[in-house]
């Protein structure tokens, strides 16, 4: 019951605050940067901990410069996420451009109805939710998700991601769902953010990323193997405030046919790339190192 009073609260502010033009939304997203980095400093010590860990080399003086970019862009995530309340998907698909959706056409004529794309916490993953036009309205964008510990607050991002007909599936309901989807002919792009820290049961594959020994997820090419689906990397550009690019890179149409973690390794190796190009761009708040190897 007070879940659900915090749903519809939260819901309403959300679709009023949306209702308000981006460029004022913006205004806003100046005073959140002053009041997450410099009053509350949100997770700052983790920021600061990841930066010097990634970026060795570099001086304070250009990780801290990093940090106030990425606290800027982060607030800019924030108002552009609650704007999906009340956008208009024109206006996603011209602010979040997809500019190689053609890629996928090939592979839905091979007979492959479901496609496997691997993204990261990059730019704003959010507005890609609106991307179905893009595929001719024929492809369905399923994206994979872990319910978030507040059930208000995941209500509410299922509110937001849903609202131009894309669809969420629960991690340990993945493979169950896309063996339906690929019963059913039903032409399909299963989206997985793959750059998060698998949990401690599943510590199985081991690489370096971003300057560190970093255990990598490894369900989705366990996935696209035992689905025998093509894997397709999305690599996202920030043009400039609002604005964004998406470039689909074909990893692999032949999944069954790789060595054991090598669509790992090759994701793992375009996102760093993808990150070095503008680190900024990237979600430094999380806690992508949580554990360390132990043999």
């Amino acid at each position: 019951m007070v879940q659900n009073s915090l749903y519809i609260l939260l819901l309403l502010w959300v679709k009023s605050f949306a209702l308000l033009p981006l460029r004022l939304l913006y205004v806003f997203s100046d005073m959140l940067y002053f009041l997450i980095y410099r009053v509350i400093r949100y997770r700052l010590k983790i920021v600061r901990q990841n930066l010097r860990n990634a970026f060795p080399d570099q001086t304070d003086r250009e990780r801290r410069r990093t940090e106030r970019r990425f606290y800027h862009h982060f607030a800019d995530y924030v108002v552009e996420t609650i704007k999906l309340a009340h956008i208009s998907q024109e206006e996603v698909l011209r602010r979040a451009y997809i500019r190689n959706p053609e890629i996928i056409k090939p592979l839905l004529a091979q007979g492959h109805t479901c496609i496997m794309l691997l993204m990261g916490h990059y730019g704003n993953w959010e507005w890609f939710t609106g991307a179905t036009p893009f595929f001719g309205g024929e492809v369905q964008v399923h994206q994979i998700y872990r319910p978030l510990k507040s059930p208000a607050f995941d209500r509410l991002f299922l509110f937001l991601r849903g609202r131009f007909h894309s669809f969420s599936i629960k991690k340990n309901e993945v493979i169950r769902k896309l063996i339906r989807l690929r019963q059913a002919g039903t032409p399909s792009l299963a989206v997985f953010i793959a750059d998060q820290t698998p949990s401690k049961a599943n510590l199985h594959y081991w690489t370096t990323f971003l300057h560190q020994e970093s255990a990598m997820l490894t369900g989705p090419e366990r996935i696209a193997v035992k689905l025998n689906l093509p894997v397709i990397y999305v690599e996202i550009r920030k043009v400039k405030r609002g604005y964004y690019t998406v470039d689909f890179e074909l990893i692999t149409d032949r999944p069954k046919e790789m060595p054991e973690h090598w669509i790992t390794e090759e994701y793992t190796r375009r996102m760093e790339r993808n990150i070095l190009r503008d680190p900024a761009y990237w979600l430094w708040t999380h806690k992508r190192w949580k554990y360390r190897r132990t043999t």
